[in-house]
């Protein structure tokens, strides 16, 4: 989020700007889990008993042999630059053209949303590294430039992004994101040089939130959005970020089954504007005011599925779990906020 909320307009460009670019990377995302089964299907996939034991020929939970690369390093690039391009092209043209241009600057919006909004951004760069990456595994590149060149794009994608931001009067380049860009990044990149595996994952779940007070529904919707998706791209009172680690892999003699994962989440509650839970008009004259509601951070346990796991040999249920492994599987769930602890019989 880009600009203080000093008038519900400002809220509303605010409110808007984030989930717009969400939108546009979940088709990027789309984009990339629909290719990979298309094109895997149409070649030929044979396993060895050498292969089985090599770890560098694991992802997602499947182990494969490729003889020959399945893509070329060519075709790797223009399959990214096409769909990068694309993206880039519609974003500008229904967002960036709309609004004044100014001089590149930065903009502090650390203190936003209690950093909701960064937590999205590692969030999405982690998800569209780990699409990415799997593209340029079916490719003859060295493992080490495979996971360079496929970790990286999630950052520098949000990053051009960003810059676009800088030169944008109605917002800046924020260092918040670009750090979080980083480390959502970064995070699947160390993983991969370690280990080969996502042992430790990244995802999102959504409820909509619904009060008894009628002034915060109106609030909420006029800020948020009314329909279920608006909701789940704007409203973060209804979002959790959940680190999911997958126990086997850090016992592997164990007897714990390979789709078992313990995740811890944050979320917040309370957050009916960027800073405060304050709004005026554009005469300065105060339309909303509930600065009694606290604004506060809340954090999650629960078992979880690491759905690459399932085991089957339908490359189309192959893909379905692997798109759905970036949320969180709904679970009973220890919740810690305001000191105290609540149990959530199904979370999500």
């Amino acid at each position: 989020m880009k600009k203080k909320f000093t008038n519900i307009k400002a809220n509303l460009f605010c409110s808007a700007m984030s989930p717009l670019r969400d939108v546009v990377l979940v088709i990027f995302l789309l984009c990339y889990s629909t290719f990979f089964p298309a094109y895997s299907q149409t070649q030929q996939t044979t396993l060895s008993d050498s292969s089985l034991n090599n770890p560098n020929n694991y992802f997602g939970g499947y182990i494969w042999e490729l003889p020959k690369p399945k893509l070329s390093v060519t075709n790797a690039a223009l399959i990214n630059a096409g769909i990068y391009g694309g993206s880039m092209i519609g974003l500008y043209a229904a967002w960036y053209q709309k609004y004044p241009q100014s001089q590149f600057h930065t903009f502090n919006d650390w203190e936003e949303w209690r950093q909701m909004d960064k937590i999205g951004h590692a969030y999405s760069a982690y998800t569209m590294s780990r699409y990415s990456l799997e593209l340029w595994k079916q490719t003859d590149l060295s493992r080490n430039k495979k996971i360079w060149i496929g970790g990286l794009s999630g950052a520098v994608f949000q990053t051009v992004i960003e810059t676009l931001d800088g030169f944008s009067s109605q917002w800046g380049w924020s260092w918040g994101d670009i750090g979080a860009n980083i480390i959502g990044s970064g995070s699947l990149i160390a993983q991969e040089l370690a280990w080969d595996e996502q042992r430790i994952q990244i995802k999102t779940s959504f409820h909509k939130m619904n009060y008894d007070d009628a002034v915060l529904n109106e609030r909420s919707n006029s800020v948020f959005g009314k329909t279920l998706a608006e909701r789940s791209l704007k409203d973060y009172n209804g979002q959790t970020y959940w680190i999911s680690g997958t126990l086997k892999s850090f016992f592997p003699e164990s007897k714990i089954p390979d789709w078992l994962q313990v995740s811890i989440g944050t979320g917040v509650d309370g957050l009916f504007g960027a800073r405060e839970n304050l709004a005026r008009n554009a005469n300065g004259y105060i339309t909303f005011d509930r600065s009694s509601i606290p604004r506060i951070r809340q954090w999650y346990l629960a078992p979880d599925i690491d759905l690459t796991k399932i085991k089957t040999n339908r490359k189309g249920i192959k893909t379905a779990l692997f798109i759905l492994n970036a949320l969180k599987f709904p679970a009973p769930t220890l919740e810690l906020s305001n000191s105290k602890l609540k149990m959530h019989w199904l979370y999500f």
